[in-house]
């Protein structure tokens, strides 16, 4: 992350974060995308913010987290355990938490579509394994699911609220991902329901910025790479599927709210409502902060998963309402600051 996002999140989220002074917090996927810079803003916040520092304990197990392990390992408050999330031996010696943060999982279609079972694995078995343990310790827990949860929504149901029960298939390549999610929110909510644990469930909305791998696949990254490289940024069909981008500040500001402040057994969308964009529109956002970037559209070629959701945009009135979440970076700006990021990061060979 840059110093300038970190910053931005840090001074959103102090105030909440003083929940979490001298607590134990266990984030799996820690190495990953979104769970590496969850550790960075934890870390921050012991430096900066609080006066009782956080004990954060790292699980991942690389199969597609990035994040270099040494980066971590040389702090006293921070220890990186390598392991599956979804084995259950593996979690048993990793000692007393407060927070369970439950960050690991693949989303991108191009590995999950490659690591099938492992996806499902991750989101079923490492999600009641997990929560086994806050019984245990009496914790917390925050899962992160996914907006894909709902499918390809009617449009009698956008922008989707979290009351909405989703349009998914059970068979299909997205399936796994999919469904892993849903059971996933099903665990937690019965181990709030059956066992009294305080579960939140976090659905993130297409979140970009700098940290995310060249070769993710998805189409940020893909576009970011071919502008590089020099080559057209592909568009798939028609060009006039939608997703909402949400930029890496304004979800880790969301996700640290919900961890803080989430009312217990309750789900929420963290995005940003107002960026809703056909992948058409999106590549010309790349060629105006971009000129030379080149723009081709091709049928969906036959590795492209089936049943892609047609638009997806996030009703964020709870999470605005109950932990007082906006957003605040538009598109345009988050896009200039991920490609300033990508060109010193990217070799636009992907």
């Amino acid at each position: 992350m840059q110093p300038e996002d970190l910053d931005n999140v840090i001074a959103r989220v102090s105030e909440a974060a003083q929940d979490f002074a001298g607590q134990r917090l266990l984030i799996t996927g820690g190495l990953g995308f979104i769970g590496s810079h969850l550790v960075s803003v934890f870390q921050h916040l012991n430096d900066h913010v609080l006066t009782e520092p956080i004990q954060l304990t790292v699980v991942d197990n690389l199969v597609t987290g990035r994040t270099p392990v040494e980066k971590f390992r040389d702090r006293a408050d921070t220890r990186v355990v390598m392991a599956d999330a979804a084995d259950v031996s593996s979690l048993a010696d990793l000692g007393h938490c407060d927070l369970i943060i439950h960050a690991a999982g693949i989303a991108s279609p191009y590995y999950y579509r490659a690591h099938p079972l492992e996806t499902l694995d991750v989101a079923t078995r490492g999600t009641r394994a997990l929560l086994d343990l806050a019984v245990k310790d009496r914790a917390r827990f925050v899962f992160f699911s996914s907006s894909e949860i709902y499918g390809d929504p009617d449009e009698a149901h956008i922008p989707i609220p979290e009351s909405y029960r989703g349009n998914v298939a059970t068979m299909g390549p997205r399936a796994c991902y999919d469904e892993g999610k849903r059971v996933g929110e099903t665990l937690c909510y019965i181990y709030h329901e059956y066992f009294g644990i305080h579960t939140n469930c976090i659905r993130p909305f297409n979140v970009f910025g700098p940290g995310m791998p060249e070769k993710d696949y998805r189409v940020m990254p893909n576009f970011a790479s071919a502008l590089i490289g020099g080559r057209p940024m592909t568009v798939y069909g028609d060009g006039r599927q939608t997703r909402t981008f949400c930029y890496l500040t304004d979800a880790l500001v969301g996700f640290i709210l919900v961890m803080a402040k989430g009312v217990p057994g309750e789900p929420y969308n963290i995005g940003n409502p107002n960026s809703e964009l056909t992948m058409s529109e999106l590549a010309m956002q790349f060629q105006d902060i971009d000129t030379s970037a080149l723009v081709r559209t091709i049928e969906y070629p036959d590795s492209y998963p089936a049943d892609e959701p047609r638009r997806r945009v996030p009703d964020t009135r709870k999470a605005q309402m109950q932990l007082g979440y906006e957003s605040q970076v538009d598109v345009k700006e988050g896009l200039e600051r991920f490609i300033r990021w990508a060109r010193e990061n990217y070799t636009g060979s992907q």
